[in-house]
């Protein structure tokens, strides 16, 4: 069975650098760096595989579905007849979670039943080589809203008067990491150990942390494992964002009268999601705040200094297949017949997948086939996807296809 992901995320087409995200242009780079639209029509008589797609959605993830559709169209019009059946499922709620998922894998077991998961969806590795990823983290997301004043105030009146919630917030939420990195919440890490060999099956792919921080543009990597693939075998902490008022050229001299922080949490197989948002939700009582449903009423404005609501909600299950599992030798022996050795086997990605319903309701293994280039813009504005990439894409999946499943 092959999973496709079909939606994408929403865009803000002013952020993007041509008329329309929705309509695919076709790009490449000048010499001082700067992608400009070129004509489309080139691609009929000439190949770059430097150059790009731009487009919503081109690389995460109709780009990887358009891979398979297009070996599909090949092998058909050239009448191969493939030595084992397929089926094709399409996922148009991906970035909402997949909630009618599980549900409709439930109720279609017998439909839906296949030897192996091929999941089509995800970046390749910062090297750019064709990757496989045999997990992928879980996810669970939250948000804060930390209460100030009833209504935002003026600065230069009540500027040593009202307290301005946004101070409280950011000692609440600096707390929440050590001065390396690691989260302090209580047991986040617990039940996560790695042995010896699987550190070194994980630091045999192809990466070097300098020049992953210099491409990053950080000075230092927070200290959750040594190298960047074993900090992926841990639960992250996020601030995927925050609101407070107004900047730029709508700034204005006010104390805001309430704090937004939205929080999200990458999950291994070892978390246990709800026990570390019970663990957050702790970390902020324990802070000092008072914890309200909604909006606080005037009684709770009087007694309580700090106050906060405080929401969270379980997304996709982590999961992680053995690299010498049956799933894991069949495509090991496709991939080193169209590339040799020039790939990259990944035990996890830092990303979320809603795998689950397949993996622990038919209980069969699944794999990442990875094909975007790493710099995407996967969830941003201008995000694209290379051709070489797309097209080592349609020859991953011919190759996958034509190997007979034994």
């Amino acid at each position: 069975m092959f999973y496709l992901q079909i939606d994408g995320q929403p865009v803000d087409t002013t952020k993007w650098s041509q008329p329309n995200p929705f309509l695919p242009v076709l790009k490449e780079k000048d010499d001082s760096g700067i992608w400009n639209i070129t004509d489309s029509e080139k691609l009929k008589t000439e190949f770059n595989p430097d150059w790009r797609v731009f487009a919503r959605s081109a690389s995460d993830s109709k780009g990887p579905a358009m891979s398979l559709i297009s070996a599909l169209q090949i092998l058909q019009d050239k009448k191969v007849k493939l030595a084992f059946n397929i089926k094709v499922i399409m996922d148009f709620q991906e970035e909402m979670g997949s909630p009618s998922l599980p549900k409709a894998v439930t109720e279609n077991r017998e439909l839906l039943n296949a030897d192996m998961l091929f999941i089509m969806d995800g970046t390749r590795h910062l090297s750019n080589l064709p990757t496989l990823t045999f997990g992928a983290r879980g996810i669970a997301t939250a948000t804060l809203k930390v209460f100030g004043p009833r209504n935002p105030l003026h600065s230069g009146q009540y500027g040593n008067i009202a307290p301005n919630p946004v101070f409280e917030t950011a000692k609440l939420l600096g707390r929440l990491k050590d001065e390396n990195g690691r989260v302090t919440l209580e047991g986040f890490y617990d039940g996560i150990v790695l042995s010896e060999k699987e550190k070194r099956l994980l630091n045999n792919v192809p990466e070097n942390l300098d020049s992953i921080k210099q491409r990053l543009g950080i000075a230092r990597a927070d200290a959750v494992g040594k190298t960047y693939q074993e900090a992926l075998q841990y639960p992250s902490l996020n601030i995927r964002g925050l609101n407070a008022a107004w900047v730029g050229d709508e700034v204005r001299t006010i104390i805001p009268s309430e704090v937004v922080v939205e929080i999200d949490m990458r999950l291994v197989p070892e978390s246990d999601g709800e026990r570390l948002m019970e663990s957050l939700k702790k970390h902020i009582k324990d802070d000092g705040f008072h914890l309200v449903d909604s909006i606080p009423s005037d009684d709770e404005r009087r007694k309580y200094p700090k106050l906060a609501s405080f929401n969270y909600k379980l997304g996709s299950k982590a999961f992680r297949t053995d690299m010498d599992s049956p799933i894991g030798k069949h495509l090991e022996k496709t991939m080193r017949k169209v590339f040799g050795s020039e790939f990259v086997n990944m035990r996890t990605t830092g990303g979320s997948q809603p795998m689950s319903p397949f993996i622990t309701t038919l209980n069969i293994p699944a794999v990442s086939i990875r094909i975007p280039n790493p710099d995407n813009n996967i969830h941003s504005p201008d995000e694209n996807l290379r051709l070489g990439n797309f097209l080592e894409g349609i020859i991953t999946c011919l190759a996958i296809l034509d190997e007979p499943i034994e």
